[in-house]
C-alpha cells in the first residue's frame, strides 16, 4: 500500500544525509519530523482498523465453526433416527461451513501478518521519530553555535579589515596634525603673551621711576 512504502522511505531514510543536503538542516529536520507525525497517526488508525478487521474475520470463524458443531449435531441426530435424508443434508451444510471455516481461517492467519507488520512499522517509524526529535534538539544548539561563531568570525575580519585599519591611520595622522597646530598656536601665544608682559613690566617700572624722582625732587625743595 501507498501509506506503507512512504513509512518505508522514512524509515530507511538517513538523517545525516539529510541534514548533510539541506540548504538549511533545522527547517530540513523539522520537516521531516512533521512528515513523520503525520505518517505516524495514519499507521496507529491503519492499525487500529486493521485488528478490528482481524476481530471480525475471527467472529465469522468462530461463527462458521459453531455451525459445523451444530449441523454435526444434527447429522448425528438424524442417523440415529434413521433419516439417512438429512443426514445427508445436514452433513451437506457442515461441509458447506467447513470450506467457509477454512476461508476464514486463512484470512485470519493473513490479516494477523498483516497488523504484525504494522505494528512493526509502527514501532519503527516512533523510534525514528524519537531520534528525529533528540536530532533536531542537538541540531538547533549546534545551528545556534555555528551562527554565532560565523558572526564573530565575520566581525574580527571586519575589524582587521585593510580599509579600516587605513581609515584608522588617517585618522591618527590628523589627529596628531591638529595636536602639533595647537601646541604650535599655543606656543605662539604664550611667546606673544611673554613679550607683552615684559614691555608693561619696563613701562610699569619706568612710571615707578618717574614717581619716585618727582617725591625727591618736592623733599630737596
Amino acid at each position: 500500500m501507498a501509506l506503507m512504502e512512504r513509512v518505508s522511505t522514512l524509515i530507511r531514510a538517513n538523517l545525516n544525509d539529510l541534514i548533510d543536503q539541506a540548504e538549511n538542516p533545522e527547517k530540513m529536520i523539522k520537516q521531516v519530523i512533521l512528515d513523520m507525525e503525520n505518517q505516524l497517526l495514519q499507521v496507529k488508525t491503519q492499525v487500529a482498523i486493521a485488528i478490528a478487521d482481524q476481530h471480525l474475520l475471527e467472529k465469522k470463524q468462530k461463527e462458521n465453526e459453531d455451525k459445523i458443531a451444530e449441523w454435526t449435531r444434527k447429522a448425528e441426530l438424524a442417523v440415529t433416527k434413521n433419516q439417512d435424508d438429512l443426514a445427508r443434508a445436514a452433513i451437506e451444510r457442515s461441509l458447506h461451513y467447513r470450506q467457509l471455516t477454512a476461508s476464514f481461517t486463512q484470512q485470519v492467519a493473513d490479516q494477523k501478518l498483516q497488523v504484525e507488520t504494522l505494528k512493526n512499522a509502527l514501532h519503527k517509524l516512533t523510534q525514528k521519530l524519537e531520534e528525529a526529535r533528540s536530532k533536531s534538539d542537538v541540531l538547533a544548539a549546534q545551528n545556534r553555535r555555528a551562527r554565532t561563531l560565523t558572526r564573530a568570525a565575520d566581525a574580527h575580519a571586519a575589524m582587521g579589515d585593510t580599509n579600516h585599519q587605513a581609515t584608522f591611520d588617517r585618522m591618527k595622522q590628523k589627529v596628531q596634525r591638529n595636536e602639533a597646530i595647537g601646541q604650535a598656536k599655543s606656543s605662539l601665544i604664550t611667546e606673544e603673551e611673554n613679550i607683552e608682559d615684559r614691555f608693561a613690566k619696563l613701562e610699569k617700572e619706568d612710571e615707578i621711576n618717574r614717581i619716585l624722582g618727582e617725591l625727591k625732587s618736592k623733599k630737596g625743595a
